[in-house]
C-alpha cells in the first residue's frame, strides 16, 4: 500500500508512498560522495552548526532511502549531538524504526517529532502512513486531515489523495470523493485519485463520469510509464462489465490472470465470470 499510502520525502527528497507506499529512495551519488566530517564538535559558529545539522539529516534520509539503515543511524546520531531536540531528526528516526519493525519506538519518535514541531506536516504525513499500516484508520484519517489543512505543504495534493484512501477504508465515501477531487484540482497528474474516483462514480451508476476518470487514469499511467496493477485492471473489468462489453472484460481478465493470479482482484474476477449468464 504496494502499500496504499504515501510516505512523503524526508529532507533529501527521499520517497516512500503510505500502508503507508513503500519508502523508496532517490540516493544522489554526489551527495554521498561529499560526506561531511563525522565529528560534531569540529564545527564552529551557529551557521556552521546549522549547515552541518542539515547535511547530517540529508545524508541520513538518503541512506534510509537506499535501505542502508546502519549509515542512516550513524548520521542521525551525529545530528542528535548537534541538536537533540530536532523535529526532523525525530521524524527520520521514526522511519528508521518503522523499517526495522520496531513499531513502538517508531510511533514514539513520530509523536516526539510533532511535539517538537506541531507544524511539521511531512512528519505528520509519514506518521499517518505508519498508522495506516497498523490498520489504525481513524487515527490515520485524523492526522491526514491536519496535514491537508497546511496550505504551505509541498506535498498537499498527495496528502489529499492519502486522505481519500483512508476515508474509503472507513466507509466515508462522500469524504473520500471530495478528497480525491481536491487532490486532482491541486495536481491533475495523480493516477490513483483518478482510479478511485472512477470506482466511486461506477458505484453511483454514473458510468460516463466513471469512464472519463478511468481514461484519465490510463493516460496518466502511460505518460508516467507505469504498469497497471491488479486494482487498476479490476476497475477496468468492472467498468467494461457495467457497459456490457464482454470482450473487453475478458481482455482485462486475461491481463489480470497473467500478472496477478494470486491477487484478491483475480478472485473477484473469477466470481464475476461465475455469475454472468
Amino acid at each position: 500500500m504496494p502499500s496504499p499510502l504515501q510516505i512523503q520525502p524526508a529532507p533529501c527528497a527521499v520517497r516512500h508512498a503510505l500502508a503507508l507506499r513503500v519508502l523508496s529512495g532517490c540516493l544522489v551519488a554526489t551527495l554521498l560522495a561529499g560526506c561531511v566530517t563525522e565529528t560534531a564538535g569540529a564545527f564552529r559558529g551557529e551557521a556552521s552548526r546549522e549547515a552541518a545539522l542539515a547535511d547530517y539529516l540529508q545524508l541520513a534520509a538518503a541512506y534510509l532511502g537506499n535501505g542502508d539503515l546502519s549509515n542512516a543511524r550513524r548520521h542521525l546520531g551525529n545530528a542528535d549531538q548537534l541538536d537533540p531536540n530536532n523535529s526532523e531528526a525525530a521524524a527520520i528516526w521514526g522511519l528508521v524504526y518503522s523499517r526495522e519493525g520496531e513499531d513502538q519506538l517508531a510511533e514514539a519518535q513520530f509523536r516526539r517529532a510533532l511535539r517538537l514541531d506541531e507544524g511539521n506536516s511531512q512528519a505528520r504525513n509519514n506518521y499517518a502512513a505508519f498508522l495506516f499500516a497498523q490498520a489504525r484508520y481513524p487515527d490515520a484519517y485524523e492526522q491526514l486531515r491536519q496535514v491537508v489543512s497546511d496550505t504551505a505543504y509541498a506535498q498537499r495534493p498527495q496528502a489529499f489523495e492519502n486522505l481519500g484512501i483512508a476515508a474509503l477504508r472507513l466507509g466515508r465515501v462522500t469524504e473520500a470523493e471530495a478528497a480525491f477531487a481536491r487532490a486532482l484540482e491541486l495536481d491533475n497528474t495523480l493516477p490513483r485519485a483518478s482510479l478511485e474516483l472512477s470506482g466511486i462514480k461506477l458505484d453511483q451508476t454514473d458510468i460516463p463520469a466513471a469512464r472519463q476518470y478511468y481514461r484519465n487514469y490510463l493516460a496518466l499511467m502511460q505518460q508516467q510509464a507505469r504498469e497497471r496493477d491488479a486494482r487498476g485492471l479490476w476497475q477496468g473489468i468492472r467498468l467494461e462489465a457495467a457497459q456490457g462489453n464482454d470482450d473487453n472484460v475478458l481482455a482485462y481478465g486475461a491481463l489480470l490472470e497473467a500478472g496477478f493470479r494470486a491477487s484478491p482482484e483475480y478472485q473477484l474476477y473469477r466470481q464475476l465470470l461465475d455469475t454472468r449468464p
